[in-house]
Formats: C-alpha cells, sequence, structure tokens
C-alpha cells in the first residue's frame, strides 16, 4: 500500500510540474529526467489523411522534414498515399556529453534540446530546427543568450545581403520577416534561435547560420529560457545512449562528412558505456545496419553479458 501510494504521489508530482509550465509549451516534447536513462519517447505510427503530406504529419508530431523523411523513405514527401501508415520517429537518445543546464542544439540532428530544472524537477524540452545551408555551418561551440526580442526586426546580415542584394538593410515585425515572432540573440555573431515565417523549412539546411524553429515551438521555447542561458552548439551524427538495460544508437547522415569511419566511431562510444555499466554483448549485425540506415531511428545494440 505504501509504494502504491507513493507511486501515484510521484505520478501527480510529475503531472503537476508539467501543469505549472505555461500552456502554450505542449507544441514542445517534455521529459521529466530520469537517472541513468538518456533514451526518451517512443515509436509510433499513424494514418495518412485525405489531404495530408509528411510536412504536415511531421509538423503535427513536431518532427522535422529531415526526421520524417529518413524514417520513411519510400513515401512520397508530398503526396503521400492517404489510408496508408506513416511511422513517426518520436524516440531520441540525448546528446552526448550535453550541457547539465542550458540549450543543445545538435545540427546533425537538426533537433534542440533545452535541460532545466523546474520546481526542483530536472526536465528537457526537445523541438526540431532548421539550421543552415552548405558553407554557412553554424560555428561549433558555446554561447549564451545575450537578450531576448518579441516581434523582433530582422537586421539583414551581409553575408544574406550578399545573396540577395534586393533586400533592405532591416525587415520590420509582420508575415514578412524570417525571424517570426521570437528570437533568443546568441552572444556571438549575428545568430539567433528564432521562429520562421517558412515552417517547411524547419528539418532542412536553409539559413545562412540562425536555427529556426517551428513558430509554436519558439512560442513554446521563449518564455522557459532566462537571458544568460548557456547554448551549446553540437554536431553528432552516431549518438549512443542506454535505457532499460540496454545500449541504443541513433544514426543521423553526417551531411558535413567529419566521421571517416562510423563502425569503429560508434565501436568507441559503445565502449565507454561499458565504462558504465560493465562488459556488454554487441549486436555487430544490428550495429551495421544501423550505420547502414542512418535513418535516426534508435534501435538496441548492446546488452549486459550474462
Amino acid at each position: 500500500m505504501r509504494l502504491l501510494t507513493f507511486r501515484r504521489l510521484s505520478i501527480l508530482l510529475s503531472l503537476l510540474i508539467l501543469l505549472l509550465i505555461p500552456c502554450n509549451a505542449f507544441s514542445l516534447l517534455f521529459f521529466k529526467l530520469i537517472p541513468n536513462t538518456s533514451v526518451y519517447g517512443q515509436i509510433k505510427t499513424v494514418t495518412v489523411g485525405d489531404n495530408d503530406t509528411l510536412l504536415d504529419i511531421a509538423r503535427r508530431y513536431d518532427l522535422g522534414y529531415n526526421q520524417i523523411t529518413l524514417a520513411n523513405p519510400k513515401v512520397d514527401p508530398w503526396l503521400p498515399k492517404p489510408g496508408s501508415k506513416v511511422l513517426i520517429p518520436t524516440k531520441f537518445i540525448l546528446p552526448n556529453n550535453h550541457l547539465a543546464s542550458g540549450i543543445v542544439v545538435n545540427l546533425a540532428e537538426m533537433r534542440l534540446y533545452y535541460f532545466f530544472k523546474r520546481h526542483g524537477q530536472l526536465m528537457f524540452a526537445t523541438g526540431p530546427v532548421g539550421i543552415a545551408k552548405e558553407g554557412f555551418l553554424t560555428q561549433l561551440g558555446l554561447y549564451t543568450v545575450r537578450c531576448k526580442n518579441k516581434n523582433p526586426t530582422w537586421y539583414v546580415p551581409p553575408s544574406v545581403r550578399k545573396d540577395e542584394p534586393d533586400l533592405p538593410a532591416e525587415v520590420p515585425p509582420g508575415p514578412d520577416n524570417p525571424l517570426g515572432n521570437y528570437i533568443l540573440r546568441l552572444s556571438r555573431l549575428f545568430y539567433g534561435i528564432h521562429g520562421t515565417n517558412k515552417p517547411w523549412g524547419v528539418g532542412r539546411r536553409v539559413s545562412h547560420g540562425c536555427i529556426r524553429m517551428y513558430p509554436e515551438d519558439i512560442k513554446a521555447l521563449f518564455p522557459l529560457v532566462p537571458v544568460g542561458t548557456l547554448v551549446q552548439i553540437i554536431y553528432q551524427p552516431i549518438k549512443v545512449g542506454w535505457a532499460k538495460g540496454r545500449c541504443w544508437i541513433q544514426v543521423f547522415p553526417d551531411f558535413n562528412h567529419t566521421i571517416k569511419q562510423p563502425f569503429f566511431y560508434a565501436l568507441k562510444l559503445i565502449s565507454d558505456q561499458q565504462d558504465i555499466h560493465g562488459q556488454l554483448d554487441i549486436n555487430l549485425t544490428a550495429l551495421k545496419k544501423a550505420i547502414k540506415d542512418q535513418n535516426g531511428i534508435p534501435i538496441v545494440v548492446a546488452k549486459p553479458q550474462n
């Protein structure tokens, strides 16, 4: 009876914490951090509606274009067959060696994570992002949130003016402003994390270095993030994590070509798990398949030795 009561109290506490987050925050995906666990969420399937595109479905489940298309490579993104089934890959491995508190943007994954504490509970929120096009990849490293602006003016950076000389020096708030309605301005260069007036660009390489979010996601994130928050920009096409007594891997395309031997790189990440969880039996077939498919879907690749 005591255990049952404690469990009920724990569930109620978790619900209360979520309710205390601003109501517009539920466009993002929120999770309570669990000790010794770095894999969260679930994979599910949904039925394609009569007028659905994969982009519509992706936004509905807070996924980017890259994630929905990688998970459904045989489905036409613009003309999926009504009544057919689509895989929804809302399962994530947390970035390796991420900040304990603050924003982490994994460019390879095109996903943002915000780690924070609310009423004593460690949590994270996550949502998809659009990133820089080839030749403009956001510089990796640590930043801070320098300031926050609602209905921002877009001061057009020189790199953008060079590509599009007809643009004005600045664009006022409104539907033509590519920053959307909210921006977290970062401490270096012209970078910011902001909304967009072109949501189809989330999960794509479209910007000159800024991080774009769905309008509903940045609206949810904006009030949660204080000025001065650390922001870590990383590039991790391969992530390894632990959950339910198993070692998992999640692999995305290495579009920046930073990992020359992905199989051995992944083995090294799994070996790091052995330092924590003891000797593991590695399923080499599953590991090779994950490296080959690069579909962003977490799978189990190792378990403790008996």
